[in-house]
């Protein structure tokens, strides 16, 4: 019931209700609060609201309230008489289209449900929910900022619940449960998180070296530790390079992909790598790059990269050859000297 209260003199007007029979609950709420006051002065009129709850077994089938107003010598009183037709009431219900959503742990998961009163009196409702330890989990109301709102009879609002993951949360199944109280009935309901955790990984080569050498034409094998960093296994991981051009890489296992498991243990892909015969002795750039497939539910994959700088070295088969020539020079210098020496 709307209250409107006028008053020759500004302050604040007490307000009471008496005479609810047995088992009825009646309240007074101004701005969304439960208040026993309003403000009022000359030409600005309070107005507040009477909520009246009635147990679906009570035996009343009409009750008068009075509502009492006061401020200061000045008093004023209303009777409303409330009748009861147990044959029109309805039910409250608390309904959502989603119950259940899917996604990583590290965003939120938002849900919105709809409280109908569909009974014929109008209901003040709150709302909470629960789940398990370490989530963060906040209700609001259609009034974001009040702790009950007031739905009339026949209409409805909405619930949002926000809830926030712990870091680190596993992949699994969570249950959280939303309790709304509408007078003197409570309603329940429950929601559900699928979490198909994080995606994530880390390549380098044992001990962060990020360097290789070897000879032009020669195969150079490089170990490349591949660990997941993630809460979900990492399934295909394909292991891709980007090499100068002429440049030859091969992978063990063929192909560069594996499965990575989540935990401390890393998986090893070994890069054979093979300069062009005619490369020049200097440092190279070589890119590795590391992409897991997409699991149904996972939009983008996990990915990662390291820069290798390989440096090609002198073949040691030139150093061989140059050794052979200054032998043979020496030899033949030996041999010239000690021929025509004494000559």
């Amino acid at each position: 019931f709307d209250l409107t209260v006028t008053s020759g003199t500004a302050g604040t007007v007490a307000l009471s209700v008496a005479g609810a029979p047995s088992g009825w609950k009646a309240t007074l709420h101004g701005g969304g609060f439960v208040v026993s006051g309003i403000s009022a002065a000359p030409g600005k009129p309070g107005t507040a609201r009477l909520d009246v709850d009635i147990p679906a077994d009570t035996t009343a089938s009409t009750g008068t309230l009075t509502v009492a107003a006061k401020i200061g010598s000045q008093s004023a009183s209303l009777a409303i008489t409330v009748g009861v037709d147990a044959g029109v009431a309805g039910d409250i219900t608390l309904t959502t289209s989603s119950p259940t959503l899917t996604g990583s742990s590290d965003s939120p998961f938002n849900f919105d449900l709809t409280l109908t009163n569909g009974s014929a009196q109008d209901q003040t409702v709150s709302a909470t929910a629960t789940g398990p330890q370490g989530w963060v989990i906040e209700t609001k109301l259609s009034q974001a900022n009040a702790a009950s709102t007031v739905v009339k009879a026949g209409s409805s609002t909405t619930i949002s619940v926000t809830a926030t993951p712990p870091a680190g949360a596993p992949a699994g199944h969570t249950d959280l449960l939303v309790t709304a109280t509408a007078g003197t009935k409570t309603i329940t309901g429950p929601l559900g998180i699928d979490i198909t955790g994080t995606y994530t990984m880390r390549m380098s080569p044992p001990g962060e070296l990020l360097s290789a050498h070897g000879s032009a034409g020669s195969e150079t094998r490089l170990a490349l530790q591949i660990k997941n960093t993630g809460t979900a296994p990492l399934a295909g991981v394909t292991v891709t390079a980007t090499p100068p051009t002429g440049w030859d890489v091969k992978y063990e296992p063929a192909g560069g992909k594996v499965d990575v498991p989540v935990g401390e243990t890393p998986v090893t892909v070994t890069a054979i790598i093979t300069p062009s015969a005619d490369a020049v002795a200097g440092d190279y750039v070589v890119t590795f790059n590391a992409a897991s497939a997409p699991d149904g539910t996972n939009a983008a994959a996990a990915r990662s990269n390291a820069d290798i700088r390989f440096t090609v070295e002198t073949s040691p088969i030139w150093a061989l050859v140059g050794l052979a020539v200054i032998a043979l020079i020496i030899f033949a210098l030996f041999y010239v000297f000690r021929t025509y020496g004494r000559r």
